[in-house]
């Protein structure tokens, strides 16, 4: 049985989305960052954490490729093209998409106020509407990968809403229906039911 200890409304909906999308059973520990329940999984306190017996795993990325890697669901083989693909696909939303949200909610309410630039952001929203653009070029058919879906079709679709919470640019129309047909799955309706 794993642990999924973080808020649903944090990179933790990665984990808890992909784990519905499997069919897999888990316990789900809503835990804000730095709270005493992710100190003690994470001496960092950031969330999510996946906790499995003694072991503890950190990182939604690092959490996600372990599971699907471990169920062989939601990604290809090891070793293959395609999954070297699918890893250079999650890499670059992570480098691109991920990491500018990131920098923009560090300026907007993470940083002590007296280290954030919120002149940052609109440099932010610039970069991430050119980097949506190019992702989207790469939609090879319902998903990223063409017919399989995989963990980078659920880091990206994340990212799309969060940019969407966060006031970024909207995506191009082809990445619009997909966010609205990833967001329409049973499996994102469950996760997204969690407290």
């Amino acid at each position: 049985m794993y642990d999924v200890i973080g808020s649903r409304a944090s990179r933790a909906f990665r984990v808890l989305w992909l784990l519905e999308e499997m069919g897999v059973e888990y316990n789900h520990l809503p835990v804000a960052p730095r709270s005493a329940e992710a100190l003690a999984v994470n001496p960092s306190g950031k969330i999510p954490a996946l906790r499995e017996g003694d072991q503890v795993l950190t990182d939604s990325s690092a959490i996600m490729t372990y599971l699907a890697d471990k169920h062989g669901r939601m990604t290809h083989p090891a070793g293959t093209p395609a999954r070297a693909r699918q890893d250079a696909l999650t890499h670059q939303i992570l480098d691109e998409i991920d990491a500018v949200l990131w920098t923009a909610a560090r300026h907007s309410f993470v940083l002590p106020e007296e280290h954030r630039v919120p002149a940052v952001k609109e440099s932010l929203k610039w970069e991430y509407e050119r980097n949506i653009n190019g992702l989207e070029a790469m939609l090879a058919g319902p998903f990223l990968q063409g017919e399989t879906m995989t963990i980078a079709d659920i880091l990206l679709a994340h990212c799309l809403m969060w940019a969407g919470k966060a006031g970024f640019p909207e995506p191009p129309a082809r990445l619009a229906a997909y966010l609205d047909a990833m967001m329409a799955r049973p499996g994102f309706q469950r996760a997204a039911a969690l407290p």
